[in-house]
This record gives C-alpha cells, structure tokens and sequence, in this order.
C-alpha cells in the first residue's frame, strides 16, 4: 500500500456530504479511561489527511479541543464525533467517554454507530483492563454491536500484546478463544534504559507483509527468515479462524486439502463475520513518530474499517412504530426514502444555542426543511420515561464537528451524522420523521443515576436561575433525574458518580450562569410510636380584648408499616363542639407533618379524640388547631417515638469472583441478604435489602470494590424501625440544629 490521504473537508470549508449509505462507517471508540481513545482518533484523522503534522486543520482547530468542562477534569466527559474521508467512504469516528460515570455518553455512541472499536491499553495492569473491558463489552453485546480491538501503549507496556490478547479473547470468545485473534502483530524495537521497547511497525498476517515506521515512513516488505516460523503459526491460526465463521463450508475443506485461499476471500469472510458479531480482529496503532505523516498502524485500522466493518445497510436497526403504538416495517435505507432520524446527543453552545447530534437512518435530512419531531422519553432500568412530546420543526443549519468548528453541510444522507442548530425542543432520543408521516424509534434504555446531589442556589440572583438552569441540563443529559424532594425540602440532582456530579456543577455555572451549593443529602426519614400515649393539649389566653381558649385530649396508639395518620372523634356531650373537631384534626395533622421528636414526618398511628372543653366567645378554629398540636407533642413527651428510615430492595450484578466481598460489604451497611442467583456470564446477582442512608455513595464504593465491573439497582420497599444508637445521634443533630437556628 502506498501513501494515501485524504481532504477532510471540501471548497470553501464546507464538509463533504457522504453520498450513499455503504460509503460510511459509523466506529464508536470504546475503552477505560486513559487507554488513549481521543489520541487514536487524532492519529487516524492525521493519516487520512484531516489534520496536518502539527495535529491541526486550516482554522486552527483540533480534535482534542475540549470544552472548559472537560479541561477542568482532565478526561473526556461527553461523546464527540471527527468525520473523515478514506479510500472513498466517509469515516464517522465517535469518541466515547471511558469513566464509568458517562456511560450514557457510550451508549448514545453505540446508538449512532454500526461497530465498536475497543482501544485497550498495555501499559495497564491486566486486571484494570479486563474488568472494564467486560462491563463495555457487554454493554455492546446488549446492543447486538459488532467488534473488534486495537492495542495500544505498546512502548510503556505493563501487561504484554500476547496477554492482552488472550485476555480479550477470554471477554470476548466466551466459548471460542478462536473469535478472537491479531489481524496484524506488533514489531518492537530494542529495549531501552527503562525496560520499555519502541513500537516500530507491524505484521500482517494475511498478506505476509511487514510494515517498517521507524524512518518515519510506511515501507513495505517482506518479513526476514526469524519471523516466518512464528508468523506461519499465527497465520495459520487466523485463516483458520476466519474461515470457521464462513458461510462457504466449502472452505474448510479446501484450506486443509493445501489449496490456496486469495486474500480478498479471506477479507470478505472477515467482514461478514465481524458483522455478524462472531469474528472480533486485534490490531495495535500508535501516534506517528516525531517528522511522519502516519501513525503505526492507523493506515491498517483505517482499511480494517472501510473492508472490514459493517456499513448502516447491513447494521441491524431498531423498531419503529406508528405513534399509536403500531409496529412498521423498516424503511428502505437510501436517501431517498422518506426521513427517519433520530437525536442521539444534545449540547449547548453559549453562541449557537441548543445543537443535537443526529443520525439519519432513512432518506435526507436538508436545512430548513420541516420535520416532525416526537420522543416518549428514554426508558431506564427503573421504568422512568421523560413525558411524551411532539412538534413540527423547521430544521437550522447542518454541521459536521471536527473539535470545536463546526463545517457547514448541505444536507445529511441516510446512513449518515449530523449536527443540527435550533431544532427546536427536540431532545436526546427524539424521533425525526416526515411532516405527515410521524413515525417513533423504539428507544434504548439509560442506565438509572443513583448518587445523590443535594443543590441550593448560591446567591439571591442565583435562584431566579437555578430551575431553567438544571431543566435544561436534565433535557441534555438523560442519565442526569432531577427531584423537589417534598419530605426534606431539597432539589436533588441524581447523578452516575462523583465525576458527574463535578461536570453538572461546572455546567451550570459555565453554560447556564448558575453558581450553586453543594449540601449533604438527607434521606427522607419517618417517626412513629412505640406504644400508646395520651395527651392534652390547653391553649388558653386573656391579653384583652377577644382570647383564645381551647383544650383537648387525646389518645394516640401505634398502626401497621404503611397506615398514615388516622384521626378518630369519640367526643360525647359536645365538650369539643362539632365544628372544632375538624380543627382539632388539622392540626394534629400539621404537627404530625412537622414531626414531634426529630422533624421528621409522623406516621402510623391513630389520634383518637376523647375530651376537651370550649368556651362560648374565646374559642376558635385557631385555638383549637394549636390545641391539637399541643396535645400530640404531649403525648409524644411521654412515650418513646421510634425513628423510622427508607429500606431499599438492591440487586447487586458481580462476577463470581467478588460475590464473598458484595455480601460481606452489605452486612457491614446494615443489610439483609435475601437470596442469590446466577446469572449469564460467570456473573452472580446479589438480592439484598439495606437502609438507604447506607447506601448513598454505593455507585462508588461498589465500584472500587469490583475494580468497575459490579453495577446495581435499588426500589424503595418500605420503612422500618431505625436502630435505637443511630436514631439518638440524629436526634441530636436535630436538637442542635434547632436551637443553632
């Protein structure tokens, strides 16, 4: 293969418009947080001609500028795409976040592309690489998303290109090692003083031919007399394994008979079985050495994409409906087809406004035109959907991202990605359909963010702001569930993990002018009582004029988990006048809700009112709500009151390996292990039962605890009795916090 480059973009700075849907590639770029994802992308975009040497386009503009956000965090936070052009096909490479906290952002990724190219990293530990590895496998494998892998770091290697390998192919085989094998093979130079070798060029197994970076040039040749032993093994192995995925059986027959198999055969194999998910080649790719136009490997990455990957017609899509719930069959997948497309990413600029990332999966997309846009929400393991809305919008102007510069289209074709200004409301997994035919996507599913962010508005001017502001961050960040907690009277923002929550705090301040502080989550905790208590509430005073007089007594005995506040009238002789009796009620009610031992909620029990005394002027409906509330705190002076805290039902998914450690950590949070069962994949779900002031950073410590590969979901299952030591020490705090204030 000679030099080949190509322009990234056309006349005048305007993007080239991909013209059919087998011309383009959509790759999402996937791996743990530092395996070098972004930097790949530049060494591919520098290769096929989109940047220069000095890694940038005419404007200035790379593709590792990042937003102040991710600046200040030093990883990437959010999917980004780099369009280029190679061989003829239009290349659409999305770069994911690898921190696990922005797992919405790979799979609104995954969503926009046709396969998935893992970048693992050899100067990892090899256990760090494997549990992230597995979690972002199967996070394809849900999508049915087709493979393959790319090492990278070879030169600060900690964990070997061989075991690497062996370990991808134990994540990924499953049963069959065989799916997964090195197309190419790296070729290192001598060690240095650290004990690290330079990558220097690669292997191909099928074509037999050596690559040589080391001049800072791509030369071809042959491979010397010590590599031909070790290269006809692997060899030998991959066109094996290739053809155990071919549908011509008669292959096989063929290769172990001696007949030779041409190369484009085996390519063409290779592509098919890749699509089907069966096959997952292994590569390895380097930054270009100091003066070259290449990075090792990228030209062989870029043809494994065009020759190797599936393109937008052979990909398998999602359903789509009629908005009654219809099922239609699929649209046919060319430009001109009626428009089907979908928002799988919205942003804001603070010059441009709101810009959604789309991806047209029928027919075209053109600037100004007038689309109908619908979205039922984007479900969650939770069954939390964003409410159902709809419009017809006119389409602003298309764009195609290269970093920050965003290049002008003229329109976007099937199989294709855009950048959209002004489209409206229109919302991440928004459905794009014609005018007349509105039609739905069936949408993927987010994971459910369980790490609490408790916000208040730093500033007067701050909280006129504050609701716009994190309503529309919510609307861009569907992992993101805002909640006006009515029991702790708390704006609380759920988040992924600590990570996300520092970037939604960034965001409000840099994008929507909001300065917010951060505040310890409470857990909506509840007070019963322990046994029955009687009280008297008196509430008499003569200061002149017109007094107030009211008494009642009542009795007040403990109900079942889940009962509410039941009020009973036994008066007899009219000692409370019937049209107090309600008032009595109200404010036994409104003392409830305030609480009587910790400000917390009163539940469960029956107030029974027994006696009281009125008088003809100085009683009313005042007088006998303060009454009332003066009688429950009476009554609860004189019994113990019973704290009560939330309990969720926790379902704990680990591989086998960490279910001793999950189990012993749930006992050590006050929980309940309730049964376990095994499920797919060498993996164990834990069920348990734990108060949830235990678990408010669970996302994180389950995190550490299963080096990234345990994941859980939780549902409020009720309140019980919190232990006696634990509910002194919070009434305390609420003591304290009372007489402070």
């Amino acid at each position: 293969m000679g030099d080949r480059t190509r322009t990234h973009t056309g006349a005048a700075g305007r993007a080239v418009t991909a013209g059919r849907p087998d011309s383009v590639r959509n790759v999402a770029l996937v791996g743990h947080s530092g395996s070098g994802k972004t930097t790949l992308v530049e060494a591919l975009a520098l290769t096929a001609g989109a940047l220069n040497r000095a890694g940038r386009v005419e404007d200035g503009a790379t593709v590792s500028d990042h937003d102040e956000t991710e600046q200040r965090q030093r990883r990437s936070v959010e999917l980004s795409l780099v369009p280029v052009d190679w061989e003829g096909h239009r290349i659409n490479l999305l770069d994911t976040p690898g921190y696990a906290d922005f797992v919405g952002e790979v799979r609104a990724g995954l969503r926009a592309a046709d396969a998935a190219l893992f970048v693992v990293s050899a100067a990892q530990e090899a256990d760090a690489v494997a549990g992230t590895t597995r979690a972002l496998r199967e996070e394809c494998a849900a999508v049915g998303m087709p493979t393959a892998v790319v090492v990278t770091h070879l030169d600060t290697a900690r964990t070997p290109f061989d075991e690497l390998t062996r370990i991808c192919g134990r994540i990924f085989g499953h049963d069959d090692p065989d799916a997964v094998l090195p197309l190419y093979v790296p070729v290192q130079g001598d060690e240095g003083p650290d004990g690290h070798a330079p990558l220097t060029g690669l292997t191909g197994l099928l074509t037999q031919r050596v690559f040589d970076y080391s001049s800072g040039e791509r030369r071809e040749g042959p491979p010397s007399d010590g590599q031909r032993g070790p290269l006809k093994e692997a060899r030998d192995r991959l066109i094996e394994g290739i053809i155990a995925e071919s549908e011509d059986e008669t292959l096989m027959d063929r290769y172990l008979s001696g007949d030779g198999i041409d190369v484009a055969t085996l390519f063409d194999d290779l592509e098919r079985a890749v699509a089907r998910g069966a096959f997952h080649p292994v590569l390895t790719a380097a930054p270009a050495l100091e003066g070259a136009r290449q990075g090792i490997g990228t030209v062989e990455l870029l043809d494994l994409i065009t020759r190797g990957f599936p393109s937008p017609a052979e990909h398998v899509l999602p359903a789509v409906t009629t908005q009654d719930g219809t099922p239609r069959p699929f649209p046919v997948r060319d430009a001109a087809a009626p428009l089907l497309a979908e928002v799988v990413k919205t942003s804001s600029d603070p010059y441009v406004g709101r810009i959604s990332l789309v991806r047209v999966f029928s027919g075209t997309l053109r600037p100004d035109a007038t689309v109908h846009v619908c979205g039922h929400g984007l479900g969650d393991p939770g069954g939390r959907t964003r409410p159902d809305h709809e419009a017809e919008v006119r389409v602003g102007a298309l764009s195609s991202p290269f970093g920050k510069q965003q290049r002008p289209l003229d329109s976007c074709a099937a199989g294709d990605l855009a950048c959209v200004s002004k489209l409206g409301g229109a919302e991440t997994g928004d459905t794009l359909s014609e005018k007349g035919e509105p039609l739905l996507l069936e949408p993927w599913t987010v994971p459910d963010p369980l790490f609490p962010l408790a916000v208040r508005a730093h500033g007067k001017a701050d909280e006129e702001r504050l609701s716009q502001g994190l309503a529309r961050l919510v609307a861009e960040d569907p992992t993101m569930r805002l909640e006006q907690n009515q029991d702790t009277h708390q704006v609380v923002l759920w988040c992924m993990g600590e990570a996300h929550t520092e970037v939604a705090l960034e965001r409000l301040r840099s994008r929507f002018g909001v300065q917010v502080d951060a505040e310890p989550h409470r857990v909506p905790l509840r007070e019963t009582f322990a046994s029955r208590a009687a009280g008297r509430g008196r509430h008499v005073k003569q200061s002149g004029g017109h007094g107030q007089y009211a008494v009642c007594e009542i009795e007040v005995e403990p109900l079942p988990p889940g009962s509410g506040v039941e009020f009973v009238d036994k008066v007899v002789g009219g000692s409370v006048p019937r049209q107090f009796v309600a008032s009595v009620e109200k404010g036994v009610r409104a003392q409830a809700a305030r609480g009587v031992a910790s400000g917390n909620p009163l539940v469960d029990v029956r107030v029974t009112l027994v006696d009281g005394k009125s008088h003809s002027v100085d009683s009313s409906d005042a007088a006998f709500q303060t009454a009332g509330a003066l009688a429950l705190r009476e009554a609860a002076a004189d019994t113990r009151v019973a704290l009560l805290e939330p309990v969720a039902e926790v379902g704990v998914l680990v591989p086998d390996d960490y279910v001793g450690a999950v189990m012993s950590d749930l006992a050590g949070r006050r929980g309940r292990v309730v049964g376990t069962e095994q499920a797919t994949g060498e993996r164990t779900l834990v069920r348990a039962e734990v108060p949830e002031i235990e678990i408010g950073r669970y996302t994180i410590d389950l995190r550490s605890l299963t080096h990234g590969t345990g994941r859980f979901d939780r549902a409020y299952a009720r309140h019980e009795p919190m232990p006696p030591q634990l509910a002194a020490r919070i009434r305390e705090t609420a003591e304290s916090g009372s007489k402070s204030g």
